[in-house]
């Protein structure tokens, strides 16, 4: 009956990073002890302040529907966010509140592109941009970056990019898969590209902005000069609170794209979930310094999976400035063979690691970048210290 699905879901390719999640549940159902560093979702519990919010919303009877672009006490309080955290100043027309930051990148796709837009993509990018953009008919640009330089596109690369057809350049600040973090002077050169071209405009996507370890602030695109106006800044709790599952995000956006997208999740999912969005209002109100713990302790990992990871030859690492991702070229174990198995691609190293660790990671290809396997950090030191142990276990 497959060929009465539409050519869009055909075309369309898995979600890698839930692929691998996937196949890791199935190997535990059969037994086997998997360790999971593949998904992008804290270990940690969310707040107590915030789960008490959620309840006292319950017992409020917050159980009707929601507005199309989120209850305004909300969209205040993501004002106040971004006044507070990234001096940018926002009116209510110009946020909408989405069922998490992914849909909120769905509908930026679905209102800004036409069929053969251009949206650059520096590599390695959050793998679900490629399809988001496919799916709104647009055409992903992938512009290449290494590990040499941190995956970081410089603005040379971003000026050979574009051609008369470019729309809109999407990147994460700080980036998943690589933990690249683009300080202020990066993106005020980028941004000089950028000015030149008065129809071209940006995805900023910052879900990742307070899991930051350089001591810096966090550096906004829409905060450079003349950017504001050209920025959609696309951000969320799901990461720094520890919400992956209360399923909201958010856009600050001039205000005929945030109209456009409020249009387009009124025919889509309508406002999202009451009881989330409460909650949410309370742990955008506090001071990021209530999450401070969780940041610290990453920082710990990610030093931690740094050191074991150089103790084993062949991984190529670099010093990842925010997410809880590690990025290692793996390219020195291409091909050869392991075990009986031949790898030749990080796709076949990660599904080795898989299936000889027990330990689950997500191969590069998804992200753009074919050299690279993902190692997610978000998992105790316990679970980081027996997996990298097994996985040099696996390539001795």
């Amino acid at each position: 009956m497959s060929t009465q699905l539409s050519e869009r879901i055909l075309n369309m390719a898995t979600s890698a990073t839930l692929a691998m999640a996937a196949k890791a549940r199935e190997l535990r159902a059969e037994g086997k002890d998997i360790i999971g560093l593949s998904l992008g979702e804290p270990d940690f519990n969310t707040p107590d302040f915030i789960k008490e919010a959620a309840i006292d919303a319950i017992n409020d009877n917050y159980n009707s529907y929601s507005p199309v672009d989120g209850y305004v006490e909300l969209k205040e309080a993501v004002i106040t966010k971004f006044k507070r955290d990234n001096n940018l100043s926002y009116t209510l027309p110009q946020i909408v509140v989405s069922t998490g930051a992914k849909q909120s990148l769905a509908n930026i796709a679905m209102v800004m592109l036409n069929k053969g837009d251009e949206v650059i993509l520096p590599c390695p990018y959050w793998v679900s941009y490629s399809d988001i953009v496919k799916l709104a008919e647009g055409t992903p640009v992938e512009v290449k970056t290494t590990i040499d330089n941190d995956f970081k596109m410089t603005a040379a690369q971003l000026e050979a990019a574009i051609t008369p057809q470019t729309k809109m350049i999407w990147f994460s600040s700080p980036c998943n898969p690589s933990g690249s973090l683009y300080s202020k002077e990066e993106l005020e050169a980028l941004a000089e590209v950028i000015l030149k071209h008065p129809n071209l405009y940006v995805v900023s996507d910052e879900i990742y902005e307070h899991i930051n370890y350089t001591g810096k602030a966090h550096a906004s695109m829409a905060g450079i000069p003349g950017m504001f106006d050209r920025t959609i800044t696309v951000n969320g709790v799901s990461k720094a609170f520890a919400m992956t599952g209360w399923r909201i995000g958010y856009i600050g956006a001039p205000d005929w794209i945030a109209r456009a997208c409020n249009k387009m999740q009124g025919q889509i999912t309508s406002g999202a979930n009451c009881i989330a969005q409460r909650a949410v209002i309370t742990a955008l109100n506090a001071e990021p310094s209530s999450v401070k713990y969780m940041i610290d302790e990453f920082k710990i990992r990610r030093d931690l999976v740094l050191d074991l990871l150089n103790d084993i030859e062949g991984f190529k690492t670099n010093i990842p400035e925010g997410a809880f991702y590690v990025f290692p070229n793996v390219t020195a174990f291409f091909g050869k063979t392991l075990r009986g198995k031949t790898i030749n691609n990080a796709t076949d190293f990660s599904l080795y690691l898989l299936e000889e660790a027990l330990v689950a990671t997500v191969t590069g290809d998804a992200f753009g970048n074919p050299d690279c396997i993902r190692i997610s950090y978000a998992a105790s030191q316990e679970q980081i210290i027996e997996a990298i142990k097994r996985i040099k276990e696996a390539l001795s």
